[in-house]
């Protein structure tokens, strides 16, 4: 990427060969990381003008370095199980950019984490920390190791050696993880209590914390109340509101559970939860009862949908299916990466829905994106919808450094406070010329220009 120079079209055609030509380097050293790759040419076709007009990013090599991460750690998670026999997993921490604060982010356990699952995430948490506007970089960890069906003793266990091997990593001014897929409340207090052990200090270094020992309120519901904050927003862009809307939700963790409390209570109405047996279409909508017997299905271990329509009359689960095919107001996947592709996202253009939220990271494949804004349907990605979570992270740490903790009105209030910013954000850098917002570019563009100007402001490292 490098100043404008030629005709426009000479321009262009010399822009695209340089994003080409970035990718085509990192296609050759992780051509196999495909999650990876797709979350840095998104971002590097977002940025790629305004980058093209600040010549001094490109003296600085800003992109370059920005693409990979600072340093990963990979180590051997070997435990007992319940039976006495020794099992064996791989851990991870990716330190990807702390050129505007300690790496933020969470810790994901789970069969599929691999390097550039871990990778991806940590690289769209930059730009999502960026966002928030509160100082922290971007990072993400965690194992292959599954969590369902463990036990309490096998989840300490399986913690406390995981812990064993990162602890030296982190720190509260070096890097603050938090849970995320398969570390929960339970998997935190027990990494935070061996980390403890072995550092003999008391801070916070770890996010999701118990509300007795440092956590603070808010932060289980906060991704899925500031996602429903976010998508307030967007309908008054277009002069509606959530009042009278229906929304299809996908996955029934404690993200979704956030957002069908929080849409609930403003008005809307859910009809739709998933899992990986299929999704649940309920009529009459969500509510605290049905969520709460959500959680405590998955909390015990069974992580399908389907007895949710044995229980409560008037619910169908449909098999094998994702939520897409229901005609909604407002979609919003809230499950993991790449669930909504282009054949869901034509079902949603048919079906005349409003928007569409990502509140998983990278929801949506590039194909249902396009097909989307094709569409001319207001696009909010998940940098950008979901970055509530970790910004009521980033609340918590700063109460723990300032040793208070505020009251679940005041930390609602600063949450609702960062989405707003966060979304005003994205307009500035994301209006296009007819008027409507490209939410993907404005979120990129405003997260990378705050990070880029850090890391040219502190020289070349």
């Amino acid at each position: 990427m490098c100043c404008n120079t030629g005709t426009g079209k000479n321009k262009k055609h010399h822009q695209d060969m340089k994003v080409n030509e970035i990718m085509d380097k990192l296609q050759a050293k992780y051509g196999h990381e495909k999650e990876y790759l797709q979350a840095v040419r998104e971002v590097l076709e977002s940025v790629e003008e305004i980058y093209n007009q600040h010549p001094e990013f490109e003296k600085a090599k800003i992109v370059e370095r920005l693409v990979e991460p600072d340093r990963i750690f990979t180590f051997r998670v070997t435990w007992v199980d319940d039976k006495g026999e020794v099992q064996t997993n791989t851990g991870y921490r990716v330190q990807f950019n702390n050129a505007i604060g300690p790496y933020k982010g969470g810790l994901r356990f789970h069969r599929s984490v691999v390097p550039s699952i871990l990778k991806f995430l940590g690289f769209e948490q930059i730009f999502k920390n960026a966002l928030t506007t509160l100082p922290m970089g971007g990072g993400k960890g965690g194992s292959d190791f599954d969590p369902r069906g463990k036990s309490d003793g096998e989840m300490m266990r399986f913690c406390q050696a995981f812990m064993t091997e990162l602890w030296r990593a982190i720190g509260p001014d070096m890097d603050v993880p938090a849970g995320d897929i398969g570390v929960g409340a339970r998997e935190i207090g027990f990494l935070n209590g061996w980390y403890k052990k072995l550092t003999r200090e008391h801070h916070g270094t770890l996010t999701g914390k118990g509300l007795n020992w440092g956590g603070s309120l808010v932060r289980a519901e906060a991704t899925g109340f500031g996602a429903v904050y976010f998508v307030q927003h967007m309908l008054n862009k277009i002069n509606q509101n959530l009042n009278g809307k229906t929304i299809a939700l996908s996955g029934f963790g404690n993200v979704a559970w956030g957002a069908a409390l929080k849409a609930t209570e403003l008005g809307a109405k859910v009809i739709t939860i998933s899992g990986p047996d299929g999704y649940i279409y309920d009529e009459a909508g969500l509510n605290v009862e049905k969520i709460d017997y959500l959680l405590d299905l998955r909390a015990s271990g069974r992580d399908i949908v389907e007895p949710y329509a044995e229980k409560f009359a008037g619910a169908k689960f449909i098999a094998g299916k994702k939520p897409w095919e229901v005609k909604v107001d407002i979609a919003m996947p809230c499950a993991t990466q790449n669930e909504l592709a282009a054949e869901d996202a034509e079902l949603i253009v048919k079906n005349g829905t409003l928007l569409v939220a990502e509140v998983s990271n990278m929801g949506c494949t590039p194909g249902a994106i396009e097909i989307i804004q094709k569409a001319k349907i207001p696009f909010g990605p998940g940098k950008a919808v979901n970055a509530g979570g970790v910004a009521t992270s980033g609340l918590e740490m700063t109460q723990n450094a300032m040793h208070i903790s505020w009251t679940a009105e005041e930390v609602d209030a600063k949450l609702k406070n960062i989405m707003q910013s966060i979304h005003s954000a994205c307009v500035e850098y994301g209006t296009v010329p007819d008027g409507s917002i490209n939410y993907v570019k404005g979120a990129n563009v405003a997260g990378f220009m705050k990070v880029a100007r850090a890391m040219l402001e502190q020289g070349y490292y």
